[in-house]
């Protein structure tokens, strides 16, 4: 397919999805909008993970603590200077963060440059460990960044947490309920980026080391450069995402951020292919709505915790017929788009 008409269906499809993303709240049920929001910030989460797990080849379980960075970042400065005195109640919040109140998007690339700075400090010496090592390391990150929010009474409020967070709104703010305007457009953003990086000379250096770190070194690869510019780049959006998740709720604390939320994002990636950008869309979309919608399998039962069984066996499905996930390490391109069309088109012909 020409690239002009490739860029011309790309721009088209962004503009309609967010104008689409702009007036959904108009055209959809309030339940609907927030699982469409849930759904695009935990592609952002997968996309990102899967850069540095899928992509890179590393085994990282500190994603977590990468988005409890942008969610804390995204509610202090997006906080009014009267919330925050009011939130503040064991002690009084620092002084300098007080009177600091930034729109939702630059709250979100500010989160996302101290998360990538993070990465940055504790991947030069934890990217050197392989493996089960670098799972632990990486996982221990993110528990210490849980129980430093938790200690941080002046700057994250303890335990308690933030609340009146201000909400997800369009683009020009007028709305009362919930948008997926900006997660949206994020969305789309990371995916451009992301897509870009792997398609790369960069990107195809990532490919390398995760076939093969010896075969890649040989070739004249920087290993460590490499593998530490992968985790800070996945950690700067892996912030967008939790700062995302902060609007979404409009309240955090620190519980929500454990090793178990790092399952979740990982789990979505496994469903949608270790390696691919299209299938950790999909396994968000599948993995938000699905899990929604089988919270009828308790009501019908009465069995609390039903819908999980459920979920579990579908899980051990998908794994025994789809190894490698739902697209594996293929991607949905306007070429195979064509190709099916096309196939189809002569089926029914």
């Amino acid at each position: 397919m020409d690239k002009k008409v490739k860029i011309a269906l790309n721009l088209m499809l962004a503009l309609g999805l967010l104008t689409f993303a702009n007036f959904s709240q108009d055209m959809f049920s309030n339940d609907t909008i927030r699982l469409l929001t849930l759904s695009l910030i935990y592609a952002i989460g997968a996309m990102s993970m899967n850069l540095i797990n899928g992509f890179t080849g590393l085994f990282s379980l500190g994603h977590a603590g990468f988005m409890a960075i942008g969610a804390y970042t995204t509610a202090i400065l997006t906080l009014s200077p009267a919330n925050k005195q009011q939130l503040f109640i064991i002690e009084p919040i620092a002084g300098p963060l007080l009177n600091l109140n930034t729109p939702l998007w630059v709250a979100l690339i500010i989160g996302g440059l101290i998360a990538a700075l993070f990465a940055l400090l504790i991947g030069l010496p934890v990217l050197k460990l392989k493996g089960d090592y670098l799972a632990v390391a990486s996982l221990g990150f993110s528990e210490i960044l849980v129980i430093i929010f938790t200690n941080l009474t002046t700057i994250t409020n303890g335990a308690t947490g933030l609340s009146r967070i201000p909400g997800l709104k369009n683009l020009t703010g007028m709305t009362a309920s919930m948008s997926p305007f900006w997660p949206m457009l994020f969305f789309l953003l990371t995916l451009l980026l992301l897509r870009k990086l792997i398609d790369s000379s960069y990107g195809r250096a990532l490919k390398a080391i995760r076939e093969d770190e010896i075969a890649a070194e040989a070739m004249g690869i920087n290993l460590q450069l490499h593998k530490t510019l992968s985790f800070a780049v996945g950690a700067f959006f892996a912030s967008i995402a939790g700062g995302l998740l902060a609007a979404w709720g409009t309240s955090i604390n620190p519980v929500q951020f454990k090793f178990v939320f790092t399952y979740q994002i990982l789990l979505i990636v496994v469903i949608g292919g270790m390696g691919s950008l299209t299938g950790s869309i999909l396994a968000s979309f599948l993995y938000a709505f699905g899990m929604e919608r089988m919270r009828i399998l308790d009501d019908i039962s009465g069995i609390a915790g039903l819908r999980m069984v459920v979920f579990s066996i579908l899980l051990i499905l998908v794994v025994l017929f789809f190894r490698r996930g739902i697209m594996g390490t293929r991607e949905l391109t306007w070429e195979s788009l064509a190709k099916l069309f096309n196939r189809k088109k002569g089926e029914v012909s």
